[in-house]
């Protein structure tokens, strides 16, 4: 996750977002406003995320009127920029970052909750 708040801030943000634990899921992350999630979307920070995070370790949960392809096994076919990008796409749309603690269901490492009316 400092990787994802480095290359947040990296992206001319003032502030990196709102601190999120759920440690019954064994996630700890970040809450983007608008404002951060465009600048993320428009910025490095995919790019360097996916440098040491791969695809396939990384989860996404989609808006229910999402324009992204989800397979009939879940997986998501689309890159991390994709996921951010359509968020900030939406004027009220944002998205979480979660790392995935050791352990974690499903072996993923990151996880992209996407957020829209």
């Amino acid at each position: 996750m400092a990787v994802a708040a480095g290359a947040v801030a990296g992206a001319g943000v003032a502030a990196a977002g709102v601190p999120v634990v759920q440690i019954d899921h064994g996630q700890v992350g970040v809450a983007l406003s608008h404002e951060e999630t465009a600048a993320m979307a428009d910025g490095p920070a995919p790019a360097i995320i996916s440098m040491f995070v791969p695809l396939s370790r990384m989860g996404a949960r989609l808006q229910p009127d999402t324009a992204i392809y989800k397979d009939d096994r879940g997986g998501v076919h689309a890159s991390l920029r994709q996921v951010i990008m359509e968020a900030a796409e939406h004027p009220d749309g944002n998205v979480v970052l979660f790392l995935n603690l050791p352990g974690s269901p499903g072996g993923r490492v990151l996880d992209v909750y996407q957020y829209w009316n």
